[in-house]
Order: C-alpha cells, then structure tokens, then sequence
C-alpha cells in the first residue's frame, strides 16, 4: 500500500476537556470554558481549533493551537457564557441558541455548524472572535426562530431533520441529513439563502421520500444514518453508521445512483454487525465520522472505540477523474492499514476495558485531519485528543 509510513507514529499530544482521575473523564457539574460534555464534532486548522461540545449545546473555538492540556476555549457560541446550559441557551430561544450540534466546518473563513435538532445549518461569516454571536445565515428553516422538523411540513429540497454532518468536497457543499436517511448537495457551493434548493439527493429517489434504506433492503444507493461526509476534488465518501460502513463515488455523483466503493462491509447489500466478536481491519461498526487529506483516510468506527487509517487507498487525481493508486477504484476495500486507541485490530473494548488513558477512546463520534496532526472528538470520555504523527 502506498505512504506505508504516513500510517506508522500517530501519538496522543493534547487533551482538552475533564481529567480522568480514578479512570473517569467527567465533566464538572456546571461547563467551563475547559470542560465538555459528550463532543461529537471536531474541525482542525493550523491555528484554529473548532468543536461542537454536544451535550452542553455550544460550540467551543480555540484561535491558536492549543499545546496543553485542559487549555479553556477562546470563544463560545450557543450560551450566553462559558458556565451556561440547556438547549436553546436554557431556553432564552434559538436566535443565538443550540440543540445538540453536531458537524463543524471552517471554509474560506465561514463557519458551518449542524445544529441538528433545531434541524438546521448556521453559517457565521467569520468565525467568531468574541462570545455568544448570532449567526449570519440559517439553512433547513425559514427563519432564525424555526426549529421544527423538515420546517414542519413533509421532506423536499430545502428541509433537514437531524442533519449531522457538513462537508465542502470539489467545490460541492453536502450535509448529511440523518434523519431523512440521505445527503444533500449544492454543485455551487455553500448556498446563500435558506430557500436554494439542493440539487443532489442521495439516498433517495426524490427529495420527498426519507424511509431507511429506500424502504427496503439495504444497497449501494441507500442509506440507514448517513452521519458524516468527506471527499477531494475526485471522490466523494459517506459514512453510513446505521449500515455499519462507509460509500464512496468517484467521479462525485451527479445524481442519485450506486456507490462504486465499500468499507466496512463485504459487499453493498451485507450491513451486519458483530458487537460481542473480536474486531476485524475490514469491518466497521456505527461509524459516524470520517476524514480524507491526501489519500490518508481516517475513519471513527465509533462502536468499536477506535480510529482506522486507510493510505493510499484512493489517490486524488483532476476533477472528475477516478482516483488513481493501489486501492480500488471499485468495490469492496481493503482492510485498514493502522488502528489507533486499541493494541490490535481485534480490541474493540470501551477504553481497553481497563481506564481512561492518553491513548484510548470512548466512543469517538467526530475527528478531523490536519496535515500531521489528527483530532478526535472522543464521545464517551468528554474530550477532545490532538494526535500527532512524529517523524
């Protein structure tokens, strides 16, 4: 496989968020700008560090590159201040209020934030330096106030419900709309008013249906929790966590159609999972976040408290060529090169069912590649881990 050495030396360098004496990760009773609470997203930039601290319904920022551990947020978004809780900013309402944020992005100096059970998009302009900002734009409501589901109406073009994920891949802007089993997608970009329709539906054969699995089995074109998406000028990847895998098209799909790549499974229509087998490199269970830099993938297989690498398995070529390189273009992939938080590929345990240590997980729900750096939103210990790759 090629880059062998890209997947070798991958080291925990900071933690942010509660310390684990006794061998727990818990958050303090009431947040601080250094505790979090059950993260499930996380975006890396080379001075910038941006998190969705889900369960406290905030989103945390670090200007800088923070070098210790338990260094407190710069910035909080969705609370009126560090020490606040509650959906909605404890009820003071949606206008600068979060539920349950989820997916985070940082493109061209714009924040992208998945406010997934206000069942929206927020886009700040810039990202914010200074606390408790309103964002500049909503996707998936009529308005800033809205929070209902699919705008409380049926399912189309412009709707959400418990949209996850976000991604800019080749000049396309997607959102992994959970809970309307399908990806959404804008060939133009990020869209510049609530009312511009996506022109991509994937998952489902109009933009009004939403059943699991397209009401039926599932296949290459369906989805059960399209939870994350990521991709290159190339080639795009959906992280199908109900379905136990991961989907990719290469060139991106101009249409609803069967994906050309699988992960995690053995083929499109197996979606089986194993809880109480040991792990495998080839299998995946509930993975709900992946990230693509340079043919090094990155993969949350959440369910089994790890994170798989995969090097050059799909190499990006010009857009809309299919990848080149010594994985396949087409069909089942093959197992993962490394495995990080467990000993072998066969661990799948909660922290090595033994303690919270530098190096293990809990279920790891988001994670974000940065050159040699990798972040890691680790769910179940409260925390977010910066690894690095030494030389």
């Amino acid at each position: 496989m090629a880059g062998r050495s890209r997947l070798a030396g991958w080291r925990p360098r900071v933690r942010l968020g509660a310390p684990a004496p006794g061998g727990l990760a818990l958050p303090a009773a009431r947040p601080s700008a250094s505790f979090l609470y059950a993260p499930r997203g996380v975006w890396l930039g080379d001075d910038l560090l941006v998190a969705a601290d889900s369960g406290n319904h905030r989103i945390l920022v670090w200007h800088g590159r923070p070098e210790r551990d338990g260094t407190p947020a710069d910035v909080v978004l969705g609370q009126p201040d560090a020490v606040s809780e509650g959906p909605a900013a404890g009820g003071r309402g949606p206008g600068r209020g979060l539920h349950l944020p989820t997916g985070v992005l940082v493109t061209e100096g714009r924040l992208v934030v998945a406010d997934a059970w206000h069942h929206r998009v927020l886009v700040w302009d810039r990202v914010p330096e200074t606390p408790d900002i309103a964002p500049d734009l909503v996707l998936g409501q009529p308005d800033a106030v809205s929070v209902e589901a699919n705008r409380g109406g049926a399912c189309g073009p412009t709707t959400f419900y418990w949209p996850f994920g976000v991604a800019l891949a080749g000049g396309r802007f997607y959102v992994a709309d959970t809970g309307n089993r399908r990806v959404l997608g804008w060939s133009d970009g990020l869209p510049s008013s609530p009312d511009t329709p996506a022109d991509l539906v994937l998952g489902q054969p109009d933009p009004t249906c939403r059943a699991d699995n397209r009401g039926g089995a599932p296949g290459p074109a369906s989805f059960r929790w399209p939870h994350d998406v990521t991709g290159s000028a190339s080639a795009l990847l959906v992280a199908d966590a109900g379905n136990h895998r991961l989907l990719g098209w290469s060139p991106h799909p101009a249409a609803d159609g069967d994906a050309d790549l699988v992960l995690g499974q053995p083929d499109a229509v197996t979606c089986g999972e194993s809880p109480y087998a040991a792990g495998r490199a080839d299998r995946l269970r509930f993975p709900y976040a992946a990230d693509w830099q340079d043919g090094l993938l990155a993969v949350a297989d959440t369910a089994d408290n790890r994170v798989l690498l995969w090097d050059g398995l799909l190499v990006d070529g010009p857009a809309g060529d299919p990848p080149a390189g010594d994985g396949p273009a087409r069909g089942s992939a093959p197992p993962a090169g490394a495995v990080l938080g467990q000993p072998t590929f066969a661990e799948i345990g909660e922290n090595r069912w033994t303690a919270v240590g530098a190096d293990t997980f809990c279920w790891p729900y988001g994670l974000s590649l940065r050159g040699d750096r990798l972040a890691v939103a680790d769910s179940g210990n409260n925390r977010i881990m910066i690894w690095e790759r030494q030389p």
